[in-house]
């Protein structure tokens, strides 16, 4: 018999920044060998402990970097990754445990989201799934918004400082605030969720190696809602960088990566009944969510025409944050409505 909580102090003790899950990963393994499941680690570091594909838990393994003592206070357990995403992990491999559901524990969705990319290519799609991030017990996460990130970068020859000509810091500086601009509508046009957000994540510039040139780097990621394709925002984005180039200097460049589409799920579903059912039954006021961020279940979305939603313990204003805590009354909350709504639709 899995002791949930023990489950979770096990994972949160262990640390598992993205692209060194393999500690962690072993834990969760263990745990369904344990239990005389069907369990491997995949080739990308994903544990599978396939079974009733009625529904697949799935959550991911990998936190964000940051030290946190793990330690019990007042009810509440500290750590990185208690809440994004530890805390719904734990749940969910307790409640397949139980159940006899599927499970799925996917590595670097804080990064690439290599694992559930992998998790869609090499398995058929299960009947419903449920995917695990923090929601608070009585919330069901509908929607997400998208993800497409790039790199502009800019390059001009070099010149004395005390000249007004611009240089390639200045230009990629002045490039950021005509793409923001651009691509983000006024405040109050909306939801947050229903808008363009973009932020720049790392700048780099200065004199390139030869001394011939200055070079700058801006890495950019942009949220989008459901309503904006990835090629409008790179057309938007586009037209931004052309006309940032003067006739006389090289004109800059934008790179993108992979885009993560958004997604927005229907409340009629039979996840989204399951769910709330088994909020209700433990005497809780089922919520929809849409959420701001982006999580592997867009990736689920797109991938398979199956119902689904996220849900999971944990106060997701605590994600990421040096203060990161879970209450364990809540987390013992989740295991029991995800074991309530897998078995519901376990066939």
């Amino acid at each position: 018999m899995t002791d949930p909580r023990g489950l979770l102090r096990d994972l949160v003790e262990t640390p598992s920044v993205s692209g060194a899950e393999a500690d962690a990963a072993d834990i969760l393994r263990d745990a369904f060998a344990a239990a005389d499941r069907e369990v491997w680690i995949d080739d990308v570091g994903n544990v599978r402990a396939p079974a009733d594909d009625s529904v697949l838990l799935t959550s991911h393994i990998d936190t964000v970097p940051g030290e946190i003592p793990v330690r019990e206070e007042g009810g509440e357990l500290w750590g990185r990754g208690s809440v994004d995403a530890t805390g719904p992990l734990a749940a969910m491999a307790a409640a397949a445990l139980e159940t006899g559901v599927s499970f799925a524990g996917v590595v670097e969705e804080e990064t690439t989201s290599a694992g559930a990319r992998h998790l869609v290519e090499t398995r058929d799609a299960p009947d419903a799934v449920v995917n695990g991030e923090p929601s608070g017990w009585d919330g069901i996460v509908l929607g997400y918004r998208g993800i497409h990130m790039g790199t502009y970068t800019v390059s001009e020859p070099s010149a004395h400082t005390a000249l007004e000509d611009s240089n390639a810091v200045e230009r990629a500086m002045n490039w950021w605030n005509d793409v923001r601009e651009a691509v983000t509508p006024a405040a109050e046009e909306g939801t947050v969720f229903e808008r363009v957000t973009a932020k720049p994540v790392a700048f780099e510039g200065g004199i390139s190696e030869d001394g011939l040139a200055t070079e700058a780097t801006v890495e950019t990621q942009f949220r989008l809602p459901p309503d904006t394709t990835p090629a409008a925002l790179e057309s938007a984005v586009g037209g931004v960088t052309d006309s940032a180039a003067g006739s006389a200097t090289e004109s800059g460049s934008m790179a993108w990566g992979d885009p993560i589409p958004a997604v927005m799920v229907s409340p009629r579903t039979a996840v989204a009944r399951a769910l709330r059912a088994a909020i209700r039954s433990a005497d809780g006021d089922p919520t929809h969510l849409r959420k701001t961020g982006t999580s592997d279940m867009n990736l689920y979305a797109a991938a398979w025409d199956v119902p689904m939603a996220t849900y999971g313990p944990g106060d997701s204003a605590l994600d990421h944050a040096p203060d990161e805590r879970l209450d364990l009354g809540e987390f013992d909350r989740a295991v029991a409505v995800l074991t309530h709504a897998a078995s519901a639709l376990a066939k």
